[in-house]
């Protein structure tokens, strides 16, 4: 797939600059030209030699080259790539982006682009959570950039959280996703996966028994057919989807923040077992158990209903809208009426009750209904449920 595609990879700063060097042989393995382009921090940790030696091209770092920028080189070389990808991206980095600037060749290229973007982020933990960061990958996003990563780890610095650049491996897998021929090529679709945690106190917090597997499959299916997947996920134990762009979430209130961070959709499929229900207030210390002194009093407030709000959207509504119905008992009537209280176009319902084992396990059956009446699919595993939901979704997009 990648066979003669000009991949433009610049290199920032940071000691992940060390898994450029894999990248960049799966790169060339898999038949794509790499044309690198080093800041001068990420010299500081791997050699233009090495990266030169992998590439079989020369690296280019400097602005003010005679020989290179005698006839704007920097301009040719955003406009012969098929993909940029910037990795690792550093908060520098993508701060320049966001803002604009253009103060060395890696900023400039950014700018002078013409072609997509693959940001596969690397920092510290709290470089990463810092509000400036955020600030600036939500203006990166609504520019139409795409990520990979970051993952969640320990890190160089000691500390352990999000900010691990992704695996070389996983960013192959997304570049090999950016140019997949599918019927869904083109189409961004959203998938929510897995339980929220609903904190108590510190220690404690209002939680279901999903694994996000059902999600997760989904989301790998719809990549499979060539759609841009942004994948919201609570803290799931399945593995995550790779060529997804994979935001991880806590709680109701930050999934639906993601969901409507996301930006213009094709489709929204909900599979997340988001909790009704939240602390009001949690406590900010572990509530003690005090003998004679009862039980402690937790006032309950409701989460917002993410399915109803983007069903019920009046400007930029996805085309389609996809919720799921866990139930226990008269499992087609409540997920019917669901469906019609909601507002969405299709509900998979499932029973989840008794043994069946449907929730945390690796099986499922389903029953698609939508306003066409009762589909009932057979005992399947959620691989493949999801593959013939991505298939339904791709025949009602395309």
């Amino acid at each position: 797939m990648l066979a003669g595609k000009n991949i433009l990879l610049i290199i920032g700063g940071g000691i992940a600059a060390y898994k450029v060097l894999e990248l960049i042989r799966l790169l060339g393995k898999s038949g794509a030209k790499v044309v690198p382009v080093m800041t001068h921090a990420a010299e500081e940790f791997v050699t233009p030699l090495s990266v030169s030696a992998l590439a079989g091209q020369p690296v280019r770092s400097a602005l003010f080259n005679l020989e290179d920028e005698a006839e704007m080189g920097h301009i040719q070389l955003t406009r012969d790539a098929d993909l940029v990808v910037v990795a690792p991206a550093t908060a520098d980095l993508m701060a320049k982006m966001a803002q604009g600037l253009a103060n060395d060749m890696a900023s400039t290229l950014l700018i002078a682009r013409n072609k997509p973007v693959l940001l596969a982020p690397a920092m510290n933990v709290a470089m990463w959570e810092n509000p400036a960061t955020k600030r600036n990958v939500d203006t990166l996003r609504g520019d139409g950039c795409h990520f990979v990563g970051p993952d969640e780890g320990d890190m160089a610095c000691g500390e352990f959280g999000f900010g691990r650049m992704a695996e070389p491996a996983e960013i192959l897998a997304a570049i090999d996703a950016h140019f997949a021929v599918g019927p869904l090529k083109g189409k961004r679709v959203l998938v929510t996966s897995g339980p929220t945690h609903e904190p108590i106190d510190p220690v404690r917090y209002i939680a279901n028994r999903s694994s996000g597997l059902q999600g997760a499959e989904i989301a790998r299916a719809l990549v499979g057919l060539g759609a841009e997947v942004v994948f919201v996920t609570g803290p799931a134990t399945a593995a995550r989807p790779i060529g997804a762009e994979v935001i991880e979430v806590e709680t109701a209130l930050e999934m639906a923040a993601a969901v409507e961070a996301a930006g213009a959709l094709d489709a929204a499929i909900f599979a997340a077992a988001v909790a009704d229900w939240r602390v009001a207030s949690a406590s900010e210390s572990k509530l003690k158990k005090v003998a004679g002194k009862g039980l402690p009093e937790l006032e309950l407030v409701e989460n917002p209903d993410i399915l109803a709000t983007v069903s019920q959207r009046k400007n930029g509504r996805p085309a389609l809208v996809v919720g799921f119905a866990a139930e226990t008992n008269d499992v087609l009537e409540n997920a019917t009426a669901k469906r019609k209280r909601k507002g969405c176009d299709w509900i998979l319902a499932n029973d989840v009750g008794g043994d069946r084992g449907v929730m945390g396990g690796p099986d499922n059956q389903v029953v698609l209904i939508s306003e066409n009446g009762a589909e009932t699919w057979p005992w399947m595993s959620k691989r493949q449920v999801a593959e013939a939901l991505a298939i339904k979704i791709s025949e009602a997009l395309t």
